[in-house]
């Protein structure tokens, strides 16, 4: 039997693969695939970003990268090639980390999967701790596909249900209030503005869907 499937998100930093260095040197993101790694100890990189020469050249001039190949679909590159130097995310991968997106921009990485179990989550959160730069960012249970979110079951947009959903959790709800409003901006780290904003527009949405 299947255990408790997680989504999480990791976000790296410090990583000197040549990916997170090429896009902190060029204005790009990189769309990547996990890495690959080969018997002969070389990482099979596949990626792709909108079209940039000045991205090709620092990827071509990197002497860690070889057989770096350019083909040009869809007004995107793509590209493949072998790497010398292994990426960091290859310590979670081999503690279990289901990679779903890998996303490279302005020299940071972008990891979003998925883990089986608890278990599985405590290696790859141990892993993680020992890497340097590497911070986790969210976590919480991946749905079904077949069950629908609540943003998307009641038209409300991400920061909206984030809004309610970390509202309801700290009591802001409750009678008597549990929290302030400050301490639940704070939560979200946004202003009290910002979170007064969200919360009424979260509210009228589903409120006009319900009474029509």
């Amino acid at each position: 039997m299947i255990e408790e499937c997680l989504a999480v998100e990791f976000r790296v930093q410090n990583d000197d693969c040549p990916l997170a260095e090429a896009t902190g040197a060029v204005d790009v993101e990189v769309d990547a695939q996990p890495p690959q790694r080969r018997s002969d100890g070389y990482d099979l990189l596949q990626f792709s970003s909108a079209r940039s020469e000045r991205l090709t050249t620092v990827l071509d001039e990197d002497d860690r990268i070889s057989y770096l190949h350019v083909s040009k679909s869809d007004g995107r590159y793509r590209y493949r090639c072998l790497s010398k130097h292994p990426c960091v995310v290859h310590r979670l991968i081999d503690d279990g980390l289901i990679i779903e997106t890998l996303r490279y921009r302005d020299g940071v990485a972008k990891i979003f999967g998925a883990v089986v179990g608890r278990d599985v989550l405590k290696g790859v959160m141990e892993a993680a701790g020992d890497t340097v730069g590497v911070q986790l960012e969210r976590i919480y249970p991946l749905q079904s596909e077949a069950q629908e979110v609540p943003s998307q079951r009641w038209d409300l947009t991400p920061a909206q249900e984030e809004c309610l959903r970390t509202a309801l959790e700290m009591g802001y709800f409750e009678i008597p209030r549990a929290v302030s409003t400050d301490e639940v901006a704070a939560e979200l780290d946004i202003s009290k503005s910002a979170f007064l904003e969200r919360l009424r527009r979260g509210e009228h949405a589903l409120f006009q869907q319900i009474f029509g």
